[in-house]
């Protein structure tokens, strides 16, 4: 399943990442992926080697771990340390599938189950430099406002097509979650939002609560932590 997180950044906190990225080094996006990625990869990416980009992967991870709808969609167990890249000239990114496995900071290795980009630029600021996704429901195209986060499995193939006009910036990282398999999740996830919608609508209720030790007992069933 796809899922649009809006305002994981605010415009302020955009326009502030968007200034320090203006500093950052930036170098060949080959540098980070592997032989096939290689092949059909051009862009470009902030060094991971400079003291700024560690200002800037702290400063996404923050927002996404703050962020209530992120993590009801993802449960993440692990989340990569996020990388930023930047599309310009025709620059683009062929259809590849991440690796089902990258190193982790903490842990020394964890599973890719979802990806997941954090659009930094406006949409009609650039043409081009739309994320495509093959999933078995079809193929699907996203370009997000400023801000918003879009989450995808990581197994499915996807690119990014050429940006013909403007600049298309944007932080990408991965995530394991704590329930591997997508359907699952998927569950978890709608049960979640509907005792949200409910509780909302209702207030408590001894219906809210029995779904809500539901949703905890599936959670405490599947969840590999």
């Amino acid at each position: 399943m796809m899922y649009h997180i809006p305002g994981v950044l605010t415009t302020d906190e955009v326009a502030q990442l968007r200034a320090q990225l203006a500093l950052a080094p930036w170098i060949d996006g080959r540098a980070t992926v592997g032989n096939q990625g290689a092949q059909v990869k051009n862009n470009q990416q902030v060094d991971t080697q400079s003291e700024l980009y560690q200002k800037l992967q702290s400063a996404v991870l923050q927002a996404v771990n703050q962020h209530s709808l992120f993590f009801a969609a993802a449960l993440p167990r692990q989340i990569s340390s996020p990388l930023f890249n930047r599309y310009q000239q025709q620059e683009t990114y062929g259809f590849h599938v991440d690796g089902a496995v990258r190193s982790h900071p903490q842990s020394g290795w964890m599973r890719t189950d979802l990806s997941a980009t954090l659009f930094l630029c406006e949409p009609e600021s650039y043409d081009g430099g739309e994320l495509v996704v093959n999933d078995t429901f079809g193929q699907h195209s996203v370009k997000l406002p400023a801000g918003d986060l879009i989450l995808y499995p990581a197994s499915s193939l996807h690119c990014v097509t050429p940006v013909t006009r403007g600049v298309r910036v944007a932080s990408f990282m991965w995530i394991q979650s704590m329930i591997r398999d997508d359907k699952k999740r998927a569950m978890l996830f709608e049960l979640d939002r509907n005792i949200q919608t409910l509780r909302t609508r209702h207030g408590e209720s001894e219906e809210v609560l029995s779904l809500l030790n539901l949703y905890h007992n599936l959670l405490r069933e599947w969840s590999e932590i």
